[in-house]
């Protein structure tokens, strides 16, 4: 089914609203609060990697309350259970029967501070959930709602105490961003903001979930040509044979980029995905999942310098077939 060019224009007005929402709160930050709105279209989960005290969470919660839907917030520390997360089947005496108890996941959006710092055992209990859109607690599976999307902030500096991600929980985030330092005049505009009150105070939602759900089925009719889904498998295909890594993108990997791309030609107003497309998005999506080998590593090569590399030697479909 082809994108009306009116389901575009609603797209980029809804979305333009909730992009000015979050602005107000994070500034000078446009790239990153571009992707968020990629991932929250496409679908997928945000993981923010960055210092303390950059707006990692601030960034999360600004985009959650931009969204009139249900907002939960996951402090991770060593000590939480699956059971914190997921829920848990409860005795009722009255009844005699077991009765679930919704956990912290059964939100719209989910905010999950430095996940690192739960056990491997609570951070699988995410994989389920993040993958499927379904908890399953004692044989019963609930589904989740929908839009459903978890932001999570890491640290990657401090870790004492941490427990990195496994690359299966690495594998379900769609894209991982850095905030980075904000530049002068957003960190002194910052300062004359934030130290009277919260500008998290004055947000309002500036849509909801049904509005998202049809934002969402409109980027899933964005087209993509045989020439770009060929380009993406090219590019990901070639993380898995670099002679730098021991693992390369998965095929998840590619899913996960090819809806990326959908969802930031939508931004852009576009109904087709073009090979800029996923050239743009394949540093965030794809960095966070490549591991160096021994030797790459100790030579000072990063995940992000690799995939650049592979990146320049993959060969670019023409953007005039990207559409026919």
């Amino acid at each position: 089914m082809a994108v009306e060019t009116g389901d575009l224009e609603t797209l980029t007005r809804v979305t333009g609203r909730v992009r000015q929402n979050i602005e107000r709160v994070i500034e000078g930050k446009p790239d990153v609060v571009g992707t968020a709105l990629v991932v929250l279209l496409a679908e997928g989960h945000l993981l923010i990697e960055d210092v303390p005290g950059v707006g990692k969470t601030m960034l999360a919660k600004a985009l959650a309350r931009s969204i009139e839907g249900s907002v939960k917030r996951i402090q991770f520390t060593p000590d939480l259970l699956p059971s914190d997360v997921t829920g848990v089947s409860v005795f009722n005496p009255d009844t005699r029967t077991f009765e679930f108890h919704p956990g912290v996941v059964f939100a719209n959006v989910v905010v999950g501070d430095e996940i690192n710092r739960a056990s491997p055992k609570t951070q699988s209990a995410l994989l389920e959930c993040m993958e499927e859109r379904q908890v399953t607690v004692d044989g019963n599976t609930v589904e989740l709602e929908s839009p459903f999307l978890v932001i999570a902030t890491q640290n990657p500096i401090e870790m004492e105490g941490t427990y990195a991600l496994p690359e299966a929980q690495r594998d379900r985030f769609m894209c991982r961003v850095s905030m980075g330092y904000p530049p002068l005049a957003a960190e002194l505009a910052m300062l004359d903001s934030h130290t009277r009150r919260n500008p998290l105070d004055d947000l309002e939602p500036v849509t909801d979930a049904a509005e998202l759900r049809k934002l969402v089925h409109i980027v899933g009719s964005v087209h993509v040509s045989d020439a770009v889904a060929r380009y993406a498998v090219a590019l990901t295909t070639a993380t898995r044979t670099s002679p730098d890594l021991v693992l390369g993108a998965s095929p998840r990997a590619t899913l996960h980029l090819v809806r990326a791309a959908k969802a930031h030609a939508a931004l852009q107003g576009r109904s087709f995905v073009l090979p800029d497309d996923v050239l743009d998005l394949a540093p965030l999506v794809l960095t966070h999942r490549l591991i160096p080998n021994v030797e790459a590593s100790l030579s000072g090569r990063t995940p992000a310098s690799i995939l650049s590399g592979i990146v320049s030697r993959v060969p670019v479909p023409a953007s005039s077939t990207s559409h026919g």
